[in-house]
């Protein structure tokens, strides 16, 4: 074994070649090839030197946050739908330059892509989305069968003060739910639902709250909005019967989410060829069939639906490329608090004993361009996300 003296030069490493960027896998005769091809941002500059590299041209601002920018781009490629994607990382300028190489479609796609990474949302329900600092969504469940705290705000009035708590700890949105969708649960009828949700969404709109109605069901849906709430936020995706003609014709702001299966039977061994690509293509197709029923990219937000339909690595794997979301161009909202797959990589089972792990997801969200989390601790993770941003 040799030592090298003290003060000798380290031997030198010879750079290792980047792989060479894939050639060919779209024919130049395509004409639109941006549902095959995504973006996830990466080669984070974050603070007072993010804005210099974007002016630059070296950089994009992620979401339009200048101290927040990303100068490479992990590209994920799939011609022939679900099969495992092409990945590849290139800056971007070696992006454009391969882009413009494979053809017109191809260039028009991933400008695309970049111009729907870079840019800032507009105001959604109302609530300006500020770059860089997610909104608070609090989670308020007036069911008796919730994961993490059935029964604790099961009656209306219950409900109500929670709720009340969470506005004065800072939460931007409350969300009512009336139905537990926990993996393994049942369905409740949607007069039962409406029963648990409308007296507490009506008393917290005539205090000016922004409120938000966790439901699948469109009679819920329809008699929420008639109570005074602004956003639906679908686990099931506008999927009901009538959902997506009411959310059109009320002009209603509307959280759209992916779940494979349904929550009765939905961890019953989910498959994906790839988690993350297979979420965001699935949210894409949506958004089309929301888009053509009159809805603009204003009125929508995508939920990737950690926990519906997915094992711990899916979950993982979603959140490692969460920024593919931002290339659907439309607000993104991160629900994680308390899952079973931060207990599963903490090895915390009672979910009330997982904040921890719900700051640092919420964290990680927001620093991957989330505009909201939706959280059950909302003190917590307001002081969190204000720490994470002056950092």
């Amino acid at each position: 074994m040799t030592i090298a003296s003290a003060g000798a030069p380290a031997p030198a490493v010879a750079p290792q070649p980047r792989p060479a960027l894939p050639r060919g896998v779209f024919a130049r005769s395509a004409t639109d090839v941006a549902p095959a091809l995504h973006l996830v941002p990466t080669g984070m500059v974050e603070g007072p030197d993010a804005a210099p590299l974007i002016e630059a041209g070296l950089a994009l601002p992620l979401a339009g946050d200048p101290a927040r920018a990303f100068t490479a781009v992990g590209l994920r490629l799939r011609p022939v739908p679900e099969t495992a994607p092409l990945r590849a990382c290139a800056s971007l300028a070696e992006a454009r330059a391969w882009a413009r190489d494979e053809g017109p479609a191809v260039a028009h796609a991933l400008d695309s892509r970049l111009a729907r990474l870079g840019h800032a949302r507009p105001p959604f329900a109302g609530l300006a989305l500020p770059p860089g600092r997610p909104l608070v969504m609090g989670i308020v469940n007036a069911t008796p069968d919730s994961f993490s705290d059935g029964g604790d705000h099961a009656t209306p009035q219950a409900a109500l003060a929670h709720a009340l708590a969470l506005l004065e700890a800072g939460a931007d949105v409350l969300d009512i739910g009336g139905e537990s969708t926990r993996p393994g649960s049942a369905s409740v009828s949607p007069a039962e639902e409406i029963e648990r949700v409308v007296p507490v969404i009506r008393a917290l709109a005539e205090r000016g709250a922004v409120v938000s109605v966790d439901t699948r069901n469109t009679e819920t849906m329809a008699a929420a909005l008639d109570a005074g709430a602004r956003i639906l936020n679908d686990i099931n995706a506008l999927r009901a019967p009538g959902a997506l003609a009411l959310a059109a014709a009320r002009k209603a702001p509307v959280v759209i989410m992916h779940m494979q299966g349904e929550p009765g039977t939905m961890q019953a061994d989910p498959r994906y060829h790839d988690a993350a690509l297979d979420v965001c293509d699935w949210l894409d197709q949506r958004l089309d069939a929301c888009r053509a029923a009159g809805l603009d990219d204003a009125l929508l937000a995508v939920d990737p639906g950690l926990g519906f339909g997915k094992t711990l690595d899916h979950n993982l794997e979603i959140m490692a490329d969460l920024g593919l979301l931002l290339g659907l161009g439309t607000a993104v909202l991160v629900g994680a608090s308390r899952k079973r797959f931060i207990g599963a990589v903490t090895g915390v089972e009672t979910a009330r004993d997982r904040l921890a792990g719900s700051l640092v997801v919420a964290e990680t969200a927001a620093r991957r361009g989330a505009h909201f989390v939706r959280v059950h601790d909302v003190a917590e993770t307001v002081q969190a996300l204000a720490m994470g941003r002056a950092l």
